[in-house]
């Protein structure tokens, strides 16, 4: 018989920018087998009115057999229930002690891959705490209920032409899939990774 007990953990998370300074708060979720140190090096980029914090999965383990580098994941198939509440906790925990310690103009929340599914369910539990969701080459959680299409959203799917998991004909149908859901919807040049200079497009517009 299976039984559960809740107990504390430690989570961690990178953080690049200045508290005092930013006027815009971007959390970035990683997608499979990335740790946030590494995943926040791709956002170097920004604004410097932005402070980008970069959470980690709970999930860790060695990438290939039993040593050398690590990645991380949100879930895995396994008592997926359970992991889903607990980053929601974990995650709404982090943005409440951000929002104690600095009250920013717009709170922006980016999901990459894997990291996109539990961006997407973290975004629509909140009650409209993130203002903006940015789900980057990451298929819409099919256990969410989808939310009603707005004309109005600024809310955006990214995705490079030549992401190597996913055919031109599932592009197409993720595409049509986010645009139907009233998202804005946007290509780039280049595989499954984030491309600095469509996310500055990105922020720039929103």
């Amino acid at each position: 018989m299976e039984h559960k007990l809740i107990a504390q953990k430690t989570f961690r998370y990178q953080q690049i920018g200045e508290l005092d300074k930013a006027t815009q708060l971007l959390i970035v979720l990683h997608g499979y087998g990335q740790l946030a140190e590494f995943f926040i090096r791709k956002f170097n980029g920004v604004p410097e009115n932005y402070l980008v914090i970069a959470p980690e999965g709970m999930h860790r383990f060695y990438l290939n057999g039993t040593s050398g580098r690590v990645g991380a994941s949100w879930m895995t198939k396994e008592d997926r229930e359970s992991d889903i509440q607990d980053n929601l906790n974990w995650l709404n925990q982090l943005l409440n002690e951000l929002k104690e310690k600095k009250k920013f103009e717009k709170i922006i929340l980016l999901g990459f891959s894997q990291g996109g599914a539990t961006a997407a369910r973290w975004y629509y539990s909140t009650k409209n705490e993130l203002n903006n969701l940015i789900l980057w080459a990451s298929v819409f959680p099919p256990d969410l209920e989808k939310p009603e299409q707005s004309n109005n959203s600024k809310n955006y799917f990214v995705i490079g032409n030549q992401d190597e998991f996913y055919s031109t004909e599932q592009q197409n149908q993720e595409i049509s899939f986010y645009r139907n859901l009233g998202f804005r919807t946007l290509t780039f040049e280049g595989k499954h990774d984030i491309n600095g200079k469509k996310l500055l497009s990105v922020l720039n517009s929103i």
